[in-house]
């Protein structure tokens, strides 16, 4: 079967948007394409269809992404190891969708290469049922440090003997230095494995940069294979790392303002991307070291890959005195997942599921308590909001169930009949476990009439399609296709 993979020189140079764009590409051509990536680092992740056991799991975003961009289920063998941070220095591990255990970063160096057998045969089960893999790579192969036992970038490339496509990101600088660099350092075998390079996120007349792209052929070997300009229809696509929320921290005036403070564990943020896209709100992330803005209409507190520890930071940077005075001046709260835990009375980890084992007073905002469980709720729901009846898509991922009589104030009403979440008495503050909540064009503009303004009500989903597509078309003109199609092995490409 054909494969390429697509490596950085860096995190955040673009690769998942490029393999997303490649996968819509190809797949427009009529190809069966498939996702891969053989180890992901992020709190964003997205719940799975059943696998061959019969259970759900979870896998990065960005897969989901590029499943999505594939016109795909996704499944768990699109990400087979995936690493949930929740300390500096420590992650849960996901393999195959379904968590292993929590590790400190050297014991996981010792448990990562015997991972390697499992990526591969979840790659090779990939192949079986596509024409062409599209694999992402993490971080940068000149990080060679990280290169015994490695199995994200060059130890898979080499195992799966898989042509590599190396990424530099103009838009930061330095992109000669950066790619000459990797090839400096880079040992022989690996080097010979990087195929190409692709410059990423170019503004201006590309024609200023022909010189330096030679300068790259010429110290490197490596063929050219485009320029790939600025891509404004990224801006729709789900992001995957919390770097780029500190892109958005201000944003233009607009009706109401939607607070969103940044934890230190943050969890799916993505979830509120369709209220970026809406003219009636003006959202913001606060990040660490300011206060929650007086001025905002709702402030929600987000999902969260350590609710304790989180719980903990939010009382550090003063956010729970910003909140309960917020509530006073008869300001919404909105808690999702893990946020939705912190505004009850108490959060219990007696297990030590997701740090030390304790149990903290929570922000008293709702009558309700958790108690974190082993047992990780992976599934799909839909139904309605109890205010307005507007139509939802979801999905759970969680650990912990809650209890309490504040859910007998449901937000949410599930198609089987069942309640989901809890509203507190006066109305204005609630919480829930479902993540894409505000995708759906319905709840969104429900959610969103509480607060007096109207919603596009558009369904987030094709906003992200016509995205991809978009994307997938500037590839089609600023990369070499042909070729990437030949490295890849494809030999019937309708050009």
């Amino acid at each position: 079967m054909a494969a390429l993979m697509i490596q950085g020189c860096g995190s955040d140079v673009g690769k998942s948007v490029l393999v997303a764009g490649l996968c819509r590409l190809f797949t427009n051509r009529g190809y069966r394409v498939r996702p891969f990536k053989p180890q992901n680092m992020s709190n964003n992740a997205a719940v799975t269809e059943p696998d061959e056991t019969g259970r759900r799991g979870e896998i990065g975003r960005a897969q989901a992404l590029q499943a999505i961009a594939c016109r795909t289920p996704l499944t768990v063998h699109m990400n087979p190891v995936l690493l949930k941070p929740q300390s500096d220095v420590g992650a849960q591990l996901v393999v195959r969708g379904h968590v292993e255990a929590s590790y400190q970063a050297m014991a996981y160096q010792a448990r990562k290469a015997a991972l390697l057998d499992i990526v591969l045969d979840s790659f090779r089960r990939l192949e079986t049922e596509a024409d062409l893999v599209i694999v992402e790579g993490a971080g940068s192969p000149a990080e060679i440090n990280l290169r015994a036992g490695d199995i994200a970038n060059m130890g898979f490339a080499l195992a799966a003997d898989v042509p590599v496509m190396l990424v530099g990101d103009i838009d930061r600088g330095h992109v000669i230095a950066a790619l000459v660099g990797a090839k400096a350092v880079l040992d022989e075998a690996d080097g010979a494995a990087i195929k190409g390079f692709i410059i990423n996120k170019f503004r201006g007349d590309p024609a200023l940069f022909d010189d330096g792209r030679r300068e790259i052929v010429t110290r490197t070997g490596w063929p050219d294979l485009g320029l790939v300009p600025w891509l404004a229809a990224a801006r729709q696509l789900p992001a995957e790392d919390a770097v780029v929320l500190g892109e958005t921290v201000e944003s233009c005036m607009r009706r109401v303002k939607i607070a969103v403070p940044i934890l230190r564990h943050i969890a799916n943020f993505d979830d509120f991307d369709p209220l970026q896209a809406e003219a009636s709100v003006e959202l913001v992330y606060i990040p660490p070291g300011r206060p929650l803005p007086g001025d905002a209409d709702l402030i929600i507190l987000p999902g969260s890959k350590a609710t304790l520890a989180d719980l903990a930071f939010v009382r550090e940077q003063g956010w729970d005195i910003d909140l309960k005075a917020h509530v006073r001046r008869g300001g919404r709260v909105l808690g999702i997942c893990g946020g939705f835990q912190m505004l009850g009375k108490s959060v219990a980890d007696p297990d030590g599921i997701e740090g030390p084992p304790g149990t903290a007073e929570g922000l008293g905002l709702l009558d309700v308590c958790t108690v974190l469980t082993g047992e990780k709720i992976l599934e799909p729901c839909r139904g309605r909001t109890v205010v307005g009846q507007g139509a939802y898509e979801g999905f759970e991922m969680h650990m912990g169930r809650t209890t309490g009589i504040g859910l007998s104030r449901p937000l949410l009403r599930r198609a089987d009949g069942r309640d989901e979440g809890a509203v507190s008495a006066d109305g204005r503050v609630a919480g829930c476990y479902v993540h894409r909540l505000f995708d759906s064009g319905p709840a969104r503009a429900a959610l969103l009439s509480e607060l007096g303004v109207a919603s596009q009500a558009v369904d987030h989903g094709r906003a992200v399609d016509a995205a991809l597509d978009e994307v997938a078309n500037a590839l089609e003109t600023h990369l070499d296709i042909a070729t990437l199609a030949r490295l890849a092995g494809l030999k019937d490409l309708e050009l």
